[in-house]
């Protein structure tokens, strides 16, 4: 199987480019696949490339290199795997989740087991597998890998849609507690800092000039001495690593934290600390077929528990 040339006919004259390839190829292949196809010349339009939402027009001869595409759909492979999931709901349309942290929310180009995706492709049996990225099965919002806390995953195409929406347009609530080194200029404030790529450490994130909007609401709930503060914490934009720069720019970086902090705490006071201590608390959403508003609460796991009696403890030693 080499180049093959595909000549559009009137019946499917103005459909998307990448829903025409999902429709007529003789493989199976998901729709992000073909996207990407699209995107890196694999698949080209009367011997030019297009973009994804390209209108295909009656005459067009597309051709596809069906050699890169089945090599990529190997690659591309999602195995169910047995992974304990803590369900806090479940019903027809979504399931709702205590994700703990070192669990890693979606398959990468690297990363294809041990995920979030590979347990619930297990776990959920009535999961729509027609979802438009099979990579990202029903996940409509992230958690980085070591933050643990409460996530919502939509089981239906429908679902995936309406929630998806929802956190787009800001229509969710998400609280979060942290525990961040030191003490905080202003107990209780907002943080708009616009947030994009370090300009040098493109792994990261950082608040630059040109980034995108990114809000976050805080209030400090109990300060440890000078070593370091529990803060509530509201997300009013979901922007990648939000949490964890704003509170690096004010210099209070999250405890554990080894991508943005120092870990002082593990340094100075000899306090053991594995993962950032950065928990989603409580989400609130509407439910996309009933529009109920619906709430859940995650419990804090064992580790921030114990960060937290030990500063306790500690600082009552020196009362």
């Amino acid at each position: 199987m080499e180049k093959r040339i595909y000549k559009v006919e009137k019946d499917d004259d103005q459909k998307r480019l990448d829903v025409y390839i999902v429709e007529k190829i003789p493989i199976e292949i998901s729709r992000n696949l073909v996207q990407n196809a699209i995107t890196k010349g694999q698949i080209t339009v009367n011997g030019t490339q297009k973009k994804p939402h390209y209108k295909v027009k009656q005459g067009d001869e597309i051709q596809i290199d069906f050699h890169e595409l089945v090599e990529e759909t190997k690659e591309e492979e999602i195995l169910p795997e047995n992974i304990p999931l803590n369900i806090l709901y479940e019903d027809a349309e979504l399931i709702v989740i205590n994700k703990p942290a070192g669990l890693i929310v979606h398959p990468t180009p690297n990363i294809k087991s041990g995920t979030l995706v590979n347990a619930l492709m297990y776990h959920v049996r009535d999961l729509d597998r027609t979802m438009q990225d099979s990579n990202r099965l029903g996940i409509v919002h992230r958690l980085d890998k070591e933050t643990s806390g409460v996530m919502v995953v939509a089981k239906t195409s429908f679902s995936y849609h309406l929630l998806s929406k929802e956190f787009k347009e800001r229509m969710t609530t998400k609280y979060y507690l942290a525990v961040i080194e030191g003490t905080l200029k202003e107990k209780e404030g907002e943080i708009n800092l616009p947030l994009g790529r370090h300009p040098v450490l493109r792994h990261k994130r950082a608040v630059v000039y040109d980034g995108r909007e990114a809000v976050t609401e805080y209030k400090a709930l109990k300060e440890f001495e000078n070593h370091a503060t529990l803060v509530w914490i509201r997300l009013k934009t979901g922007r990648t690593h939000q949490i964890r720069v704003h509170f690096k720019y004010l210099g209070n970086p999250i405890i554990g934290d080894s991508l943005y902090g120092k870990n002082k705490i593990d340094k100075n006071l000899q306090i053991s600390v594995n993962r950032q201590m950065l928990h989603a608390l409580k989400l609130g959403f509407y439910h996309p077929k009933t529009k109920e508003w619906m709430e859940f609460l995650a419990p804090l796991p064992e580790d921030f528990k114990n960060l937290l009696i030990t500063l306790t403890n500690l600082d009552g030693q020196n009362s």
